[in-house]
This record gives structure tokens, sequence and C-alpha cells, in this order.
């Protein structure tokens, strides 16, 4: 019997100015050893008095640890909140309150917070229908989203998870390229309750008029007792192109928006069949009316039973003109609020977790179902953010990590200190990874964010409970995301391709 394939390996980033401290962090240690020293240097009880505690102080707030962040990062990071909240930037009104165009005299499209600056355009797919792409003008990018379906990995033998598992993973390794125009490709998927108004909508209408009554009212009671106890996935794919990278494609294609929607739609359609042979379906990429209902049904899940209940409408005698989806103006909440451990939006209420720590063990490839378990209080959401690297930076930041690791290790043996064997563990992994770079594999930046939404304030915190415990179950480290609530929810909940910084600093 062949047994399952195995994985692991997975590397954080470590990133700091010195070691493991960051820039601010290795100045106030350097402070400390100045102040340390002053004493000594003037031979004074008195200046020891003073300098001393300033020593201890600067120690601390550079080398403590608050869950998961410096002391120093942790201040900053309360500061900027206490200031968002006394300028009430932490809150977000739209709807009647959202100011109408000039010229148009319609209420724009209003997302809150890191979202603002998004607009969806609509761009032709290349076989006649329309293409929602997400535009982010600062960062300039454009994404395009997917529904996508797959057969999964838990009912199937070991050869073909390993052999769908290797498919998606040879998908990655073709953006591992230095003119490759994507610059980040996301997965995400979402399990909500599902109140089985659609499908009650749909029976109803396919009941005919000399159907037994005893039938009717044993499928009628069979609806009221399922139907909402039923859970509904949804899965999507996000795909990020950058108009810098893809400048002379662009051009060609025309320039501007035009141009780079031109581009993307080129790379929707390369990437068919690759997607296809790692067991991934598109159903449809979402056009903007579509994409529009994703984002409005995270911010509000009330939403989601009036709007499946009007498309199976729609789909009777005489709604024949009525358009699925939902104007993108209408796609951000009406309103919202960040504090400091949750976000709410409309009439529900938020957590999003970032996973910092992926197993330490090797694992199965099926890890992960525990984290999108139905659940009937609440709706999970969770986003896998891959970001592709060339092969000149990946060998950079290789070396990089190589060279701070044999550092550190000459200056242990130096000091006579002994190596543990985490710090054994980790050298072995990296050189592992340099080892499969230079074989002609990929290497790709991950991360995780998850995000857990109830109607009910009083469930939020058995909500965030139940994730953790199954997150701890899946061997995965996560962290609430203090203080940035709203920017989490928008890389958590949205399939929008949000997050990963550019570079992450400290541990």
């Amino acid at each position: 019997m062949t047994q399952p394939a195995t994985y692991g390996g997975w590397q954080s980033e470590r990133t700091g100015f010195m070691g493991r401290l960051s820039g601010p962090g290795f100045a106030m240690v350097a402070a400390a050893s100045f102040a340390a020293l002053v004493p000594v240097s003037l031979s004074s009880w008195r200046s020891a008095l003073v300098c001393v505690p300033l020593a201890v102080a600067l120690l601390c707030l550079a080398l403590g640890r608050v869950m998961g962040l410096s002391a120093d990062e942790w201040i900053a990071l309360a500061v900027r909140h206490q200031i968002s909240v006394a300028t009430r930037r932490n809150l977000f009104l739209s709807g009647a309150f959202a100011p109408r165009a000039a010229d148009t005299g319609r209420q724009p499209m209003d997302l809150p917070g890191v979202l603002a600056r998004l607009r969806i355009l609509d761009a032709p797919d290349g076989l006649g229908g329309a293409l929602g792409v997400v535009h982010d003008p600062v960062a300039g990018t454009y994404a395009a989203v997917a529904r996508v379906t797959f057969p999964g990995l838990a009912l199937v033998d070991t050869a073909q998870q390993a052999a769908r598992v290797s498919a998606w993973a040879a998908f990655l390794r073709s953006y591992c390229t230095e003119d490759s125009a994507l610059t980040r490709i996301s997965v995400h998927q979402r399990c909500l309750p599902d109140d089985g108004a659609a499908l009650a909508s749909w029976t109803a209408r396919h009941i005919t008029a000399d159907a037994p009554g005893a039938a009717v009212t044993a499928l009628g009671e069979l609806m009221d007792g399922a139907g909402p106890t039923t859970a509904a996935r949804e899965t999507y794919l996000t795909v990020v192109l950058s108009a810098s990278r893809a400048r002379l494609a662009v051009k060609g294609a025309g320039g501007g928006q035009i141009g780079a929607a031109a581009v993307l739609v080129r790379e929707l359609h390369a990437m068919q069949h690759t997607l296809s042979t790692a067991g991934l379906h598109v159903v449809e990429w979402l056009p903007p009316r579509s994409l529009a209902h994703t984002v409005r049904t995270a911010y509000d899940p009330d939403a989601q039973h009036m709007l499946a209940a009007r498309a199976a409408t729609a789909l009777a005698p005489g709604w024949a003109g009525t358009r699925p989806g939902l104007d993108p103006d209408l796609a951000g909440p009406a309103a919202a609020e960040s504090a400091w451990g949750a976000y709410r939006h409309d009439g529900a209420w938020s957590v999003t977790y970032q996973v910092r720590t992926w197993p330490q063990s090797y694992v199965y490839a099926t890890v992960l179902q525990p984290l999108l378990r139905p659940r009937e209080n609440a709706r999970r959401s969770m986003s896998l953010l891959y970001e592709p690297v060339g092969p000149r930076r990946a060998r950079q930041e290789l070396a990089r990590d190589k060279a701070k690791r044999s550092s550190a290790r000459h200056l242990r043996s130096r000091t006579g200190r002994d190596e543990s064997e985490d710090e054994r563990r980790e050298e072995a992994v990296a050189r592992a990874h340099d080892t499969a770079r230079a074989s002609g594999q990929g290497v790709v930046r991950m991360t995780a964010v998850l995000t857990v939404t109830v109607t009910d304030p009083e469930e939020l915190e058995t909500a965030c409970a139940e994730l953790q415990a199954d997150a701890g179950a899946c061997g995965l480290e996560v962290r609430r995301m203090w203080g940035a609530q709203d920017t989490g929810f928008a890389a958590g909940a949205l399939p929008l391709g949000q997050g990963l910084p550019d570079r992450r600093t400290g541990f």
C-alpha cells in the first residue's frame, strides 16, 4: 500500500536589522549599553540611579515581547490606534452619507480603509462576456477573480492526492520567473451557513399541481428541518498583475487601463490548461456585478439570503430581465468600525488572525481541513496568499539568510554557547531550500489569513476560541491582528488579493 505523501519545511522570514532586532530595537539596545557605561566612566553613584533604570527600560522595550510583538512595536501600534480613534478615522459611513459625483449624480463605489482606493473596472473577457477587474491605482495592480470548484483530497487515494498537490506546485513554479507579470496569487475559501432560501424557492417552483399531498408535506418538513442547517462553501482564485512588471506588454496592448486589462485577460487564458491539470475547474471569471455580490455578502452576511432568494426568483417566469449580482457601487458596507481586537461591519462582527508559524513537523495534504469545518453560529473564511519570487531575488534572499545564520553560528562558537536543536533544524531547512532552488524549484512567499464572522456579538469570543482550537489541531500558530482588524478583514474575508507586504520586519 502506498504511504501518503507528507509536506513540511516551511520557514519564517526573519529580516531584522541586526540578528532578530529591528532597527529601532537595535538603536535602543545600543542606547541602553551606552547608558549603562556612563556611571562606570563617571564613577558616580548618582548617575547610576538615573542611567541604570533607563537602560533597563530600553532593554525591556527592545527585547520584551507582548503577544508576539516587541514592546516598542506594541506601544507604537497602540498609539496609532488611539490616534485613529480620537480622530474618528476608525469609523466608516457610506450609503446615504456617501457623497454623490458632481457629473453623474451617482454615489461612487465606497469601500472602507485600505480598500477605498480600489475600483472595479468592466473589461471584455475575450469570449464575448464581461470581466470584473479590481484596479489598485496606488500599487499599480490589476486583479481578476474566478469562482472555482475542485474535487477535494479527503476521499481520493494517496497517488491522486500527491498528483494534485504536485500539479498545484507546478502551477506556482511556472510564475517564479524574472519576466512574470503576476505578482500575487490568492486562494480564498469561505464556509457560511445556508438558510435554504434558494433551495426552497426552487422547490416551490418545481412542485407540480398534481403532486401527492403526503409527498409535498413530507418534503416541506424535510426542507424546514434540514435546509437551514446546511453549509455552503465558496472557493475563489485571484490573480494579481503588476502593471510595472508588464509595462512593455501593456504598452503594446494599447497602454493604460485598457492595455493592462488586455494583458491580464491573456494571462488568464494562458493558465486555463495548468489549472485544469491541478484539478481546478473555473466556473466563471467573475463579472463586475458578481464580484460586487461577493464583496457585499462578506460585509453583510444577512444580504446573502436576500440575494440568493432574488437570484432564485429571477429564474421564474416574468423575472427574466432581472440582472444577477449587485451593482459595484453598492459593494461596500453601509457602516463599519474598527476596534482594537474586532471589526464591526453592518450587522456582523469579525475577528481576523494571521498564521505566524506553520507546522514544524511533516503533515498530510489535508492538514487545513479542520479550519473550514461548518459552524452553525459563525462563518469562516481563509485566504492563502502566494507571491512567486524570481530566481535572482530568490538566490539573493537565500544567500543572505544563509550568511546571517552562518555568522550567528560562528558567534555562538566563539562565545562558547551551545547550538539548540531549533537552530540546527532551521539551518538544515535553509540549506535544503537553497539546494532545491539550485535544482530548478521555485521559491514562493506564502501566508494565510483567517477570519471568523458572527451576527451575534455574544457568540464572537466563542467562535474565536473554536477557530484557535482548530488551528492548534492543525499545528498552526495564529495571532490575532490587534489594532489592524480592518486591514486583516480585507485580506482574510475578501477574495481581492490583498495582503503580503513587500517585506516583513522583526519576526
